[in-house]
């Protein structure tokens, strides 16, 4: 009788390789996806600190309006664009006027937003709804302070309002979810540069008199003296 000879099967080989290649990709997305929530985070960190660096300087700049007694009346002083960098001169040690103090405070002040945030300019205007009154009536200062981050690019402007008018502070939202901007009355100028970020703050300018210790008593400067 002839012996039917089974057939031998064929052994099974890079089955172990192929399921540890599979579990190298896996772990691989997994830790990519734990870098990007990471990056994320530390991009919305480092946003949210430079712009409490920003409130600061804005609170900065209120206080040197308090000090100088005569802010009220040299309002129009303080006003400047993004790229102006005025001279500030010298009155922590020589004797100034009303308007030298001005023009102090002003430069120092935007060499300091310089110094405290990458690329950092700022922009000082009269408030809109006080852009047609009188010199001795307006009260109210505009400020904004743009600096440079990376971001998220924003191609279009569909993905523009979905994210980048969410996050913008010089924007101002509607009851109906629409926004307008919140900058001064020339766009032009006092507008949220492209491609930064930007913090927009109002500021009151306080009409009192201050004293000050001149020829050993004291005297009082008051706003338009």
């Amino acid at each position: 009788m002839r012996q039917q000879l089974r057939p031998t099967p064929l052994r099974q080989r890079g089955i172990t390789l192929i399921e540890s290649l599979v579990a190298i990709v896996v772990a691989a997305l997994g830790i990519l996806g734990i870098l990007g929530v990471q990056m994320r985070t530390l991009t919305d960190t480092q946003t949210t600190v430079r712009r409490a660096q920003a409130i600061r300087l804005i609170e900065d700049l209120s206080e040197r309006l308090k000090v100088n007694p005569n802010a009220l009346g040299d309002l129009n002083a303080y006003v400047s664009v993004f790229s102006a960098t005025p001279t500030p001169g010298d009155c922590a040690t020589n004797k100034c006027s009303h308007a030298d103090l001005a023009a102090y405070d002003l430069g120092t002040w935007k060499q300091t937003v310089g110094d405290t945030l990458p690329l950092g300019q700022a922009s000082i205007f009269i408030a809109p709804g006080e852009s047609g009154m009188a010199a001795s009536n307006r009260r109210l200062l505009g400020v904004m302070i743009s600096w440079r981050e990376n971001e998220r690019d924003i191609a279009d402007a569909d993905d523009k309002k979905k994210y980048g008018d969410n996050v913008d502070a010089t924007q101002l939202r509607a009851s109906d979810g629409t926004f307008s901007t919140g900058a001064g009355a020339d766009q032009t100028k006092d507008a949220c540069p492209a491609n930064r970020t930007c913090h927009l703050q109002y500021i009151p300018v306080a009409a009192r008199c201050a004293p000050y210790l001149g020829g050993g008593s004291v005297q009082y400067y008051c706003p338009g003296s």
